[in-house]
């Protein structure tokens, strides 16, 4: 049996997810299914992230377990080929240590969230982006996502359905920028809760548009109320970017 370390680059809009779902089609689905055909294999895909419906991925790390006899680029160009024309493309395989979890060993994730900022409708970013017409003060967002920051109680920024055991998380980075009528929100963390970076992206959007004051996403963090979130950002402009692991892997 030998453990394969994948990097996945998926568009999310057509699936329920990435987890396997009862109800419609997933990524994970659409990787055992394609690795089934390569190796004649039943074999589960495990991620460092879980991703809603709609949430794309840069560089997702996931492992399968396989027995047949392959090269890893071979196994890559054969997924790739049984993947079309879904919009899921195997950017690296290699082989790894049996004892390397793509979920277990990973010690941080990155996120970044994309808002167009503009008033045209999208055509090339469409469901890719959360489209927002009005002009947002990114440095206003930026100093108000800095109250985030930092080990905290996020429970108003956790969603109901949330099955971690604890709402306490360090968030290591968020930041904010612009670029053209672009506006990247960056999250970094161990792990994050569901839903976590979508509701501080909308409660960062309302200062942006400044129907919130700067010091209201501090107050909405320290209320530990789900009530007191003021907005939850679409999933089309969420795109899981990074897995950090201890050997850089």
């Amino acid at each position: 049996m030998t453990r394969f370390a994948l990097t996945l680059e998926f568009d999310g809009t057509p699936f329920f997810g990435l987890q396997r779902q009862a109800d419609g089609p997933s990524v994970q689905q659409a990787v055992e299914e394609a690795a089934f055909r390569v190796t004649g294999e039943e074999t589960r895909l495990h991620s460092a992230g879980r991703t809603d419906t709609g949430v794309h991925a840069l560089a997702m790390r996931s492992h399968l377990d396989i027995q047949k006899d392959i090269e890893p680029f071979r196994l890559m160009e054969a997924l790739n080929a049984h993947l079309r024309p879904d919009p899921i493309a195997v950017t690296a395989c290699e082989v790894v240590p049996d004892d390397w979890h793509a979920r277990f060993s990973c010690i941080g994730r990155a996120y970044v969230y994309r808002i167009a900022n503009r008033r045209a409708p999208l055509t090339l970013d469409r469901d890719r982006a959360w489209q927002l017409g009005t002009p947002l003060d990114h440095e206003a967002m930026h100093r108000a996502a800095q109250s985030l920051v930092g080990l905290h109680d996020f429970t108003t920024f956790r969603s109901a359905h949330c099955q971690a055991e604890s709402p306490v998380k360090t968030l290591d980075r968020l930041d904010v920028e612009r670029e053209g009528k672009e506006v990247r929100i960056h999250a970094e963390a161990r792990s994050f809760l569901h839903h976590q970076v979508r509701s501080m992206v909308g409660c960062l959007a309302l200062v942006g548009m400044g129907r919130w004051r700067v010091e209201q996403v501090a107050e909405a963090l320290q209320a530990c109320d789900r009530q007191a979130l003021g907005l939850n950002a679409p999933s089309c402009g969420l795109y899981f970017v990074r897995a950090l692991y201890p050997d850089a892997g």
